[in-house]
């Protein structure tokens, strides 16, 4: 199943750290993690976690055996800002916003796959 945040007021290289620490791992580990990570992006992340999650109850998938297959954070749109700087000029500041993408799977068997089990199953298949 999949979900989307889009125009998400953060950086996304500031989002991608985040990102990075649930790829992969079952839907429980996820909210465990992002329930104690101090960054600003954990809540929107979880909230986003949990989009997902519903949309997988109501295809009829069941939740224990579903993990983080594929998040991605891409570049959104870009807030342009006007700042005065010395001698009467003026810059501009730029609001970077995020596109977070995120995707769930079934895991095969009932068994959340770990780093090196996920690169051993996309060799087998």
């Amino acid at each position: 199943m999949k979900a989307t945040l889009t125009n998400y007021h953060q950086s996304p290289r500031k989002v991608r750290l985040v990102a990075d620490l649930i790829r992969g791992k079952s839907i429980p580990e996820a909210h465990a993690a992002l329930r104690f990570m101090p960054p600003k992006s954990s809540p929107a992340i979880a909230k986003l976690l949990n989009s997902a999650v519903a949309n997988a109850r109501s295809a009829g998938l069941t939740v224990e055996n579903l993990f983080v297959k594929t998040i991605t954070v891409n570049k959104g749109a870009v807030m342009r800002r006007a700042r005065p700087f010395a001698r009467g000029r003026s810059g501009t500041i730029r609001k970077t916003m995020s596109i977070v993408s995120l995707e769930l799977a079934a895991s095969p068997k009932g068994t959340t796959p770990t780093k090196k089990n996920a690169s051993k199953l996309k060799t087998n298949n």
